[in-house]
């Protein structure tokens, strides 16, 4: 079964940067393919979780949040298609953010941010240990989106759908293009 790592905050802006096909390859023995400069990873061979984190956390050269999450829950996002049908205008951008822990709180949506004026992130729907949105293009957008930890109580880590779409390609081709494997 296939697990997805999602590294929080790293490569941004200057702080925490590092090679993620660098890491990649010291990890070769759980087959772990990068996806992208942000931290995200899928790990085709990740046996127990608990030893794969402890590996991931030792080659990391520093501390950062991880979240893991199942290969087939992603996959089955492509199915339950979040955002519809409806192409979005070009200044915003559909996104997935990942809750560290499945959420316990319920959240009434859509909520927006900021709450009063014109919108920067929008957060439309939820289910499980995913949050879906879109923002716009502005400098205080990523401020916004640091808002969902607080929305949920847990931090979250946020990805551009077409990451999440790309890291489904990915599960896709280990499974022989079906959905329904224990991937």
């Amino acid at each position: 079964m296939a697990l997805v790592v999602f590294l929080r905050g790293v490569n941004v802006g200057g702080h925490r940067t590092f090679r993620p096909s660098i890491l990649a390859r010291e990890l070769s023995g759980y087959d772990v393919l990068n996806v992208g400069a942000a931290g995200t990873f899928v790990v085709r061979k990740p046996g127990s979780r608990a030893k794969f984190r402890t590996a991931l956390l030792r080659k990391l050269p520093f501390q950062a949040q991880i979240t893991l999450c199942e290969g087939r829950d992603l996959m089955r996002l492509e199915m339950e298609n979040p955002f519809g049908t409806q192409p979005s205008p070009p200044d915003v951008v559909r996104f997935v953010s990942i809750l560290s822990k499945a959420g316990g709180v319920r959240v009434s949506l859509p909520v927006t941010f900021p709450s009063d004026g014109e919108w920067l992130v929008r957060v439309i729907a939820s289910e499980g240990q995913f949050v879906f949105g879109v923002y716009r293009r502005h400098m205080k957008t990523i401020g916004y989106l640091g808002q969902i930890d607080k929305l949920y109580g847990v931090p979250a880590t946020t990805r551009n759908w077409n990451t999440i779409i790309a890291i489904i390609r990915i599960l896709k081709s280990l499974t022989g293009g079906r959905g329904d494997s224990n991937c």
